[in-house]
């Protein structure tokens, strides 16, 4: 990287209807310039807890996609919720890799700075801070510490991070490394100013040899130095400690305003790549320089896509999300001494060439985080296929689940619609041949699954029955039914383009698996027994069960493949609207018996006033844009807008449930753009309601395409009519390739329903029962 920093300037026109706001300009037309970067708040949805998610994250300082973050820790070591917006006391701040407080954290170590009598257990060293006196954002984090008069501030790479730590006048001052439990190892280095050793604390999906390698450089000579061992019990005037749980302690006097740098790095693969991590990362660089560069990093990755437009808090919002969908997945890769890409395998323990990424969840991510990747960042999402590609010669099988290795959290087979979709696509670099193998090897072969949630459970009942049984000890077993048929189809999708007709003629036949679900006695999807009768009794509104985190009413919807298909299973549109208006319509009427107590997923259905809409979980974030697959697109319009603005703002409680690793963010992103990516394997988007005035994505590919809203405000929400490179624009989706071409995407909006525009049956979106590749009967 360049250490020159460019700053890019983003000029944003706000329109006043009035002048009563400083600094506008003629013709009421009020300039301001701000870098994208800091409309982000990494504090939207931390003030959350197991009972309710307002979005379940973390302020993650770091680079997009980086190796390490760095987050404050107010909980406790172990807690996966690590940083929680109503506490009032921080612990330190800790390197993490953590992708979910339900999946929880790996090899996680921190700093901390206290003055005065030695504090070093985390119980004691515990400070007071206030909001009021922090500094948030993607690339510099800054806390006063109360209790010590010290602040603490971090600035990350992508490997490594820079610590300042401002120090009153004492003769007791200290920084404390806390290596965590489960395993750790510290040596301190007085003639070198260094501390190096390991963490490995992890809750699975690791090899024996796991060890995360850390080197922190200081700038100030050590004058006291301590370690601790097991048990808290403190060591004075000792340099190295190994064992479960061990940290290391250094000292010196400051004066009033004394500064201390800690320049810290970590390798996967060994010692010795963690100091070249540092050298190459930062080396030599102040404080600053690796601010701007961090600040630039972020500066260039949301500055892809600009918005214009008359309303602050959305762009807070827009910009807060996006930067959610680049934090996530993981690069888990290094660069060797002769810059050759490597990694640690978290799959058989060894160090391999190649590219590795981690920390994701397919079933939440397939949705909108990687169709978003393939739109905007195709050269990225080649690397993650090469990952793919390397997990599977590595372990046998695809990932769905992974943090860092295999882990056995969700269900369905949801690496095939990422692997299609990035295939179709054009994703440069893939292996499509393993890929394609690999994917067919999760429709095949049902023994030697390393976690239940990797490979298909109950495969050999689908591939037999074309479902998966409610009666045969396999749970949510309608929803894997669901799924698999739909990864079905993208098998297919992905075989048809590579020549591979007999395979993809078999699929396109399975994917058609979802009907035998559907009862056509209620109109709903219906857990079915091994004799062929469904389960009884049924409650639609059952949570969990037949399902995942969700009832029949939210994943119904899930044919994402063949909505007309649905649609035909239902009666017809009216009939197809009629359900979809009932999830909206209804009370948040909800059956919590199968967990036995109220899960935070029903109850943040509950509590948005939406009915049976459960916005804040996975399945039924795309159910709004069915509306234009039964000729009522301006339903759609209304509702998707109905949600971007009463359940997300760039506030600490600015989610409606868990972020989940860049998907909630990403239906966001997309549906203020003006579409979203209902079917990943199909060249599609499904067109809503966009959210801006002007709205220019930069394309990878040098194009750029604009989405121009004329006419936009809260009550303006209805598209009237519409053109796409100045011609008059019917269809209700948007083809991938015009986007990729460039062009001009024009809406004109009203307060009113247009109910022409886009209702004609050839305005329809993509679905497989009136495709060339209907199955035959």
């Amino acid at each position: 990287m360049s250490k020159q920093v460019f700053k890019y300037t983003y000029v944003l026109l706000l329109i006043f209807a009035c002048g009563a706001i400083n600094g506008y300009a003629q013709n009421n037309t009020y300039i301001a310039s701000k870098d994208l970067v800091d409309f982000v708040n990494p504090l939207m949805g931390t003030d959350s807890s197991f009972d309710l998610s307002n979005g379940n994250t973390y302020p993650a300082i770091a680079t997009p996609w980086g190796m390490n973050f760095w987050t404050p820790m107010t909980s406790k070591m172990g807690d996966g919720w690590t940083y929680k917006y109503r506490e009032n006391k921080i612990r330190g701040i800790k390197q993490t890799h953590q992708p979910s407080p339900w999946v929880n954290d790996y090899v996680a170590f921190s700093f901390m700075a206290v003055t005065g009598d030695l504090k070093f257990q985390e119980d004691e060293r515990e400070s007071w801070f206030s909001h009021k006196a922090e500094t948030v954002t993607p690339y510099h984090y800054s806390v006063y510490l109360a209790d010590f008069d010290v602040v603490a501030e971090v600035t990350p790479t992508e490997r490594a991070a820079h610590f300042k730590f401002t120090f009153p006048e004492s003769d007791s001052s200290y920084i404390i490394l806390d290596a965590f439990n489960k395993g750790s190892m510290v040596k301190i280095i007085p003639e070198e100013r260094k501390i190096i050793g390991y963490a490995r604390n992890n809750s699975g999906g690791v090899p024996e040899n796991f060890h995360n390698y850390f080197v922190a450089e200081f700038d100030k000579d050590f004058e006291v130095n301590h370690t601790w061992k097991d048990g808290w019990q403190l060591v004075e005037n000792t340099t190295d400690s190994e064992g479960d749980h061990v940290g290391a302690i250094i000292g010196f006097k400051t004066k009033k305003g004394e500064v201390v740098h800690v320049k810290v790095a970590s390798s996967f693969i060994s010692p010795e790549q963690a100091q070249l991590n540092l050298s190459r990362e930062i080396g030599t660089d102040p404080f600053e320089t690796t601010k701007q560069e961090a600040k630039h990093a972020w500066e260039t990755e949301l500055g892809r896509i600009q918005i214009e437009d008359d309303n602050i808090d959305n762009l807070r919002t827009f910009y807060s999300s996006l930067y959610r969908v680049l934090l996530f997945p993981r690069k888990f890769y290094e660069f060797d001494a002769d810059h050759k890409v490597m990694h640690y395998s978290p799959y058989n323990g060894k160090v391999l060439p190649g590219y590795m990424f981690t920390d994701n969840g397919f079933w939440d991510t397939f949705r909108a985080v990687f169709p978003f990747f393939n739109m905007m960042y195709p050269e990225l999402n080649g690397k993650i296929m090469q990952g793919l590609a390397n997990t599977y010669k590595e372990s046998g099988w695809l990932p769905e689940w992974a943090s860092p290795g295999h882990r056995d959290v969700m269900i369905g087979s949801n690496s095939a619609p990422i692997i299609a979709d990035a295939y179709l696509k054009g994703a440069q670099g893939m292996d499509a041949e393993v890929l394609l193998e690999a994917i067919l090897k999760n429709a095949t072969v049902a023994d030697g699954r390393p976690v239940n949630s990797v490979g298909r459970a109950g495969l050999t009942y689908y591939n037999t029955l074309g479902y998966v049984p409610y009666d045969v000890d396999i749970n949510e077993n309608a929803a894997r039914t669901l799924e698999y048929a739909y990864a079905d189809f993208t098998i297919a999708q992905m075989a048809e383009k590579m020549g591979k007709p007999k395979i993809a003629k078999k699929y396109f036949k399975q994917s058609m698996n979802y009907k035998n679900l559907f009862d056509p006695s209620t109109s709903w999807m219906r857990g079915k027994n091994k004799d062929g009768s469904f389960q009884s009794p049924f409650n639609p509104l059952k949570w969990g069960d037949a399902f995942t985190e969700g009832n029949s009413l939210h994943y119904t919807w899930s044919v994402f493949h063949d909505i007309q298909g649905l649609i035909d299973l239902m009666g017809g549109k009216e009939q197809f609207v009629g359900n979809l208006d009932e999830v909206f319509d209804m009370p948040p009427k909800f059956d919590a018996s199968y967990y036995g107590f109220t899960i935070h997923e029903i109850r943040e259905m509950q509590i948005v006033n939406m009915g049976n809409y459960a916005h804040g979980n996975q399945p039924i974030q795309h159910m709004i844009y069915l509306y234009n697959y039964a000729n009522q697109p301006y339903k759609a319009q209304e509702k998707v807008r109905d949600v971007m603005t009463k359940l997300y703002s760039a506030t600490p409680d600015g989610y409606c449930g868990d972020e989940d690793n860049g998907q909630t963010s990403a239906w966001y992103v997309f549906s203020a753009l003006g579409f979203y990516p209902v079917t990943p394997g199909v060249d599609e988007y499904v067109i809503g309601s966009p959210l801006f005035n002007k709205a220019t994505l930069h394309l990878e590919n040098g194009n750029t395409f604009e989405i121009k809203s004329n006419n936009n405000s809260e009550s303006n929400v209805y598209i009237q009519n519409a053109e796409l490179n100045g011609q008059s624009y019917n269809n209700t989706y948007l083809k991938f390739d015009a986007l990729q071409n460039g062009g001009v995407l024009e809406f004109n909006m009203g307060n009113t329903p247009n109910t022409s525009w886009g209702t004609a049956n050839e305005s329809v979106p993509y679905s497989l029962s009136t495709s060339k590749n209907k199955p035959k009967k």
